[in-house]
């Protein structure tokens, strides 16, 4: 079985504060499917993610929501076109209210930095160069 597409489900506790920092940072959401409990942030051709107020949140997951700030929920893995498209979107992120948690690591084969949202999820973002992994 191959998936088309993937919706990644996050609970936030601003939507408003959540769509201004990933608006920020360059995504877009489908009017379509946002309201004032949620919204669908467009991260690519086929890939979502839902943020939805905490308490929307709950009403699908079978536990409470974790608390993103105190535990690591998931890490949400965005490979970017080059280092400085990575650099220049954590820049942003902490410019819009995010943090860091990290330097950047150079693997040879990959470059990554990251950053935490305005509620804690963990962004990890990478240019890949697998020639240089040989």
């Amino acid at each position: 079985m191959m998936v088309k597409q993937i919706f990644v489900n996050l609970p936030v506790a601003d939507l408003k504060a959540s769509i201004a920092f990933f608006t920020r940072l360059g995504f877009t959401f489908n009017p379509q499917f946002t309201d004032e409990t949620g919204t669908c942030m467009i991260v690519g051709e086929n890939i979502f993610a839902m943020l939805l107020a905490r308490e929307r949140f709950a009403g699908f997951a079978p536990h409470p929501p974790a608390d993103a700030r105190a535990a690591t929920e998931v890490l949400l893995a965005l490979p970017l076109d080059s280092r400085e498209a990575v650099d220049a979107m954590v820049r942003e992120a902490v410019a819009a209210g995010g943090n860091t948690y990290s330097a950047p690591q150079d693997h040879g084969f990959m470059y990554q930095h990251g950053f935490q949202d305005l509620d804690g999820h963990v962004w990890e973002v990478f240019q890949m160069n697998p020639q240089k992994g040989d």
